[in-house]
């Protein structure tokens, strides 16, 4: 991805640097050839560089970039299952990603975590993002995801013999695990997904207190992930399935719904991050009867709701990293909601702004293992900035307008928001 080249100060905002601390109500950011050289207090900054482009953020935020920490980026207005891996051919599916990850750019988040895709189309859309080919954000790829025979995305069933082998490798014990994930190597994934426990989305088979996958299994799954440098991840709502995944040494929980203190104890001892993922389960409950969500699965989803709060709250009051993200693009959850998260967070769980803000910059950028050149507005990091018309800390729900945006950097360059009209994005 091309870095900006020459100056640019951006001033006249609150600061809101990324890592939790009181905004600077007069910040100042000084970028250089797309990396960061000031970050701090306007009468503390150097001399206006000569020659500089600058950028007035008119009294607003100026932030990190947003970091989205479980995107699926194949995922279009899915109604049912067969919309996941059957409804539209691999070439459709790559046009839509390709949609989704602008539209996430231009919704202020320039980096993302890919949580699954179908086939390995998330692998080449970063390719494709970081050779500016197509606008994104800065992408981590896990391309297929594993899970258990007969588990939660085993849906197609074998009359149809269609198999799953396009969205999920399916296993049968420890062998099939290394199995599995040596074809994502091969396909150049980043993080491997898998799906320990079920979901409510499947009460009958494969509820939120269901194990997908034997710790066996997962120890496979997590040992020749290592050994190939790969980061693991997992579907986790039933407490059992936590502990399994803390347990065979995974690098991110996502959900982490039904956490008890033994978990608890296991994810701050290894300092695992969560990923809540929790408006998704809101909007099922508000929304998902007007597409024919059967009851028993909205009771799931507030069970799950209440459940995934109670533990977010009691991870960030331990000490514990939480990121901000999760399922959008579903019919009642679609891509470009994805500050909805944010809001939800503030208003419905309780966290402060400023807490919500740094799970959604600084520990997004830990868990995609890229904090050191992004995820705070710091000297030497690239220059990810999001600038927001109007004061994010007062009220989070401007993030959710991409219309309050005056522009969205990476690396220096105007990507999107109000400004890019006027300077074009570099592709």
């Amino acid at each position: 991805m091309k870095l900006g080249t020459g100056k640019l100060v951006i001033d006249n905002g609150q600061l809101v640097d990324g890592r939790g601390g009181t905004p600077i109500l007069n910040g100042r950011l000084h970028v250089e050839d797309g990396k960061i050289t000031f970050s701090g207090p306007a009468e503390k900054s150097p001399p206006f560089p000569t020659g500089a482009t600058h950028i007035n953020a008119n009294g607003g935020t100026i932030m990190p970039g947003l970091v989205e920490a479980h995107f699926h980026p194949t995922y279009f207005n899915v109604a049912a299952i067969e919309d996941l891996d059957i409804k539209y051919p691999v070439e459709y599916v790559t046009l839509l990603a390709a949609c989704n990850a602008r539209l996430a750019l231009e919704c202020g988040y320039t980096a993302a975590r890919s949580g699954g895709s179908l086939f390995n189309i998330d692998v080449w859309l970063k390719r494709a993002i970081e050779e500016d080919l197509v606008l994104g954000p800065r992408l981590a790829a896990s391309g297929r995801e594993i899970c258990g025979v007969g588990g939660l995305m085993d849906w197609n069933p074998d009359y149809r013999r269609i198999g799953m082998e396009g969205l999920v490798l399916l296993i049968n014990g420890p062998d099939e695990a290394r199995s599995a994930v040596r074809k994502l190597v091969k396909d150049g994934v980043e993080w491997v997904k898998t799906y320990p426990t079920g979901d409510a989305a499947a009460p009958d088979a494969n509820d939120h207190h269901t194990l997908c996958m034997t710790f066996e299994e997962m120890h496979a799954v997590v040992a020749m992930a290592h050994n190939h440098k790969l980061k693991v991840t997992g579907h986790c709502r039933a407490t059992e399935g936590i502990k399994n995944a803390l347990r065979a040494g995974y690098d991110a929980i996502e959900h982490g719904t039904f956490m008890d203190e033994e978990a608890l104890d296991l994810l701050l001892t290894r300092d695992v991050p969560v990923v809540p993922a929790l408006y998704f389960e809101y909007a099922s409950v508000a929304r998902g009867p007007e597409f024919g969500m059967p009851q028993s699965v909205v009771d799931g989803h507030q069970e799950t709701l209440e459940g995934g709060a109670e533990s977010a709250r009691r991870i960030l009051k331990a000490g514990g990293r939480l990121g901000m993200g999760g399922d959008y693009g579903f019919a009642w959850n679609p891509h470009g909601d994805y500050a909805r998260e944010l809001e939800f967070f503030v208003n419905y769980v309780g966290f402060t702004p400023l807490q919500t803000i740094t799970c959604a910059t600084k520990t997004g950028a830990e868990i995609l293992g890229r904090d050191a050149e992004i995820g705070t507005l710091e000297p030497g990091k690239l220059a990810d900035i999001l600038i927001v018309d109007g004061n994010v800390v007062e009220n989070i729900s401007l993030l959710k307008d991409r219309k309050n945006f005056i522009a969205v950097l990476q690396g220096g360059v105007i990507k999107a928001g109000e400004l890019a009209s006027r300077s074009p994005a570099i592709v």
